[in-house]
């Protein structure tokens, strides 16, 4: 009984430890991957992603789109703001929330 109580928490044991193993072989292969050469492929879509970045920052919105994005752009808003009332809907609306007012009454 006491052996297969020992057996029983080895077995536990060794699946706990297994999975630490495992995660950490697995972290370790991604930060050894960063710090390794990415191959062309990964090497050319990630050059791209940067590229449009900074396109996407200097012209202050969409990259290459032309003048039938802004008509369709502007349409889009315009059926909201009929659906949905006025406001700036290319902003985050602004939350505030009021601290209610409870009333002390006497025990």
């Amino acid at each position: 009984m006491i052996l297969q109580q020992i057996l029983r928490l080895s077995s536990l044991f060794h699946s706990a430890v297994a999975t630490h193993v495992r995660r950490n072989i697995g972290l370790s292969a991604i930060v050894f991957n960063k710090a390794k050469e990415l191959d062309p492929v990964q090497k050319l879509f990630l050059d791209k992603i940067r590229e449009y970045n900074t396109k996407s920052k200097q012209a202050g919105g969409p990259v290459d789109a032309g003048p039938e994005f802004q008509k369709d752009m502007n349409e889009s808003l315009a059926r909201l703001q009929r659906a949905y009332g006025e406001g700036d809907l290319t902003k985050f609306p602004e939350f505030k929330f009021e601290e209610p007012k409870f009333e002390e009454t006497p025990k």
